[in-house]
């Protein structure tokens, strides 16, 4: 266990938030990594369609191309954007243009992309950058933190850095692991004295003379060499700087002086914190594992626990004379999913969803959808989905009827769509798999219909053989 030997005197004022001398960076630290990191960057940047975009001479269309990425990139991985980013700037090149869509448009754009309010926060700024600044987005990281729907602290300083050259810092989750590593920070990375610091560290550190390039410098960095697991220290252009680093090498130097082959010229400096009640060092409660050196931060506050929902689907499939085509139903504008198109369903208790009959008969009334004659809901199986903060069972349930016996009350709220159609709508990922776990069933059943007619047909043809041979009684 790590221990620390704290004193109260070293505290450093450093953007209006006193950050202890230990876990601060010196003059020549903030020199250092400025010019190490924006070379890096320079020689070792991914190709991205944003970073293409991001040159334009154009500052407004500059600034939209980084605001459609950052949004899009948030909770979401690189390789899954790049397609995304490139169909919709395609589609919709400018703001203006944006601004231009309906919901619906946005919402089958970003199909399968997760977070659906990220694309409708982007088309409401884009209408509101339209009609209330003339087509003309905020020129710094505080105008746009105040004007746009949907932009935080980072999407506002990645904006405003990297579209505006505006010397502000910015804090995601590759941020805070890289800070975290460089300035040696163990507490957990969600408090908000940890929270306070970055911020002020990262302000404090990015280059006045290429924020964008600084910027995204150290995003890069903590996503290809300062990775949460197995890190490239040793390809690292920061590690020089890196207190965390020092700390595995100083580790290492102590385990050879145990052996007796440690060099006295080799020895470094010791790096215990000097602060009293430091809330940035790792909790005296937690173990320093100097098996995993840098991986020791920075430590991840813990997470609630997603909460338990289930939900009653009814896949309702009309036989037509050219192709089957599926019942779906618009969600609300607002809340979980807004406006996507989904299957009739009802959020319920596994009680409930036992009474299949009922509880299907009322989710298609509710929803103007009149059934003739008495119907079966046959059971297609369960579908787990995890949000962010729900763990979600669908149960599904079918229902195939002949075009004749099913009316449309209320076509407002549903519409008939063909299997094309369903996947090019505006649908959840959700909804998708629930669809595949139908087909599954559909599938399976057909196979199991196909192999009891065989049977059946087999059986006919053994008894007809043993009919033939068997002897004639005269």
């Amino acid at each position: 266990m790590v221990k620390r030997k704290c004193q109260s005197s070293t505290l450093k004022e450093n953007n209006g938030c006193t950050v202890p001398v230990f876990h601060n960076f010196t003059d020549e630290d903030v020199k250092d990594v400025r010019a190490s990191l924006v070379t890096w960057y320079e020689k070792n940047k991914r190709d991205l369609p944003w970073r293409r975009n991001a040159t334009k001479s154009d500052l407004n269309e500059r600034a939209y191309a980084v605001w459609v990425s950052e949004i899009m990139l948030q909770q979401t991985q690189v390789a899954t954007v790049i397609d995304y980013y490139n169909k919709w700037m395609k589609k919709w090149p400018t703001l203006q243009q944006l601004a231009g869509a309906t919901l619906e448009e946005v919402n089958e754009m970003w199909s399968g992309l997760g977070y659906y309010s990220r694309g409708r926060r982007l088309l409401e700024g884009a209408k509101k950058v339209v009609d209330e600044f003339d087509g003309e987005m905020p020129k710094d990281a505080d105008g746009l933190l105040k004007h746009l729907p949907g932009v935080g602290r980072y999407t506002a300083g990645a904006i405003a850095s990297i579209a505006y050259n505006q010397a502000t810092g910015l804090v995601d989750g590759n941020v805070i692991r890289v800070l975290c590593r460089l300035r040696m920070i163990g507490a957990e990375s969600n408090n908000q004295v940890v929270t306070d610091t970055l911020w002020s560290l990262a302000n404090s550190v990015v280059d006045p003379d290429k924020p964008g390039d600084f910027n995204q410098g150290l995003m890069e960095l903590g996503a290809t060499v300062c990775t949460p697991k197995s890190p490239e220290c040793s390809t690292c252009p920061l590690k020089n700087n890196c207190r965390a680093f020092k700390q595995v090498e100083k580790d290492k130097l102590e385990a050879a002086d145990k052996l007796g082959t440690r060099k006295a010229e080799t020895e470094i400096a010791d790096i215990e914190c000097l602060t009293t009640g430091c809330q940035l060092c790792l909790p005296a409660t937690e173990v320093y594992d100097s098996s995993i050196g840098v991986m020791n931060y920075p430590r991840k506050g813990k997470k609630k626990a997603a909460r338990e929902e289930s939900t009653l689907v009814c896949i309702t499939c009309k036989n037509t004379n050219t192709e089957d085509e599926y019942l779906v139903t618009q969600r609300p504008e607002k809340g979980l999913l807004a406006g996507l198109w989904e299957f009739p369903s009802l959020q319920c208790n596994t009680t409930q969803a036992g009474e299949t009959e009922a509880s299907c008969d009322n989710i298609l009334q509710q929803n103007g959808v009149i059934v003739k004659g008495q119907q079966t809901f046959k059971n297609c199986g369960e579908v787990v989905h995890i949000f962010s903060h729900i763990h979600q069972t669908y149960m599904v349930k079918c229902l195939t009827v002949n075009e004749s016996n099913i009316t449309l009350e209320d076509k407002s709220k549903c519409k008939w769509v063909t299997r094309q159609q369903f996947m090019e709508a505006a649908i959840s990922t959700a909804m998708k798999k629930v669809f595949k776990a139908y087909e599954g069933a559909v599938n399976e059943n057909k196979k199991k219909s196909s192999v009891t007619k065989l049977k059946g047909k087999e059986d006919k043809n053994q008894k007809s053989i043993q009919a033939f041979f068997k002897p004639k009684v005269s």
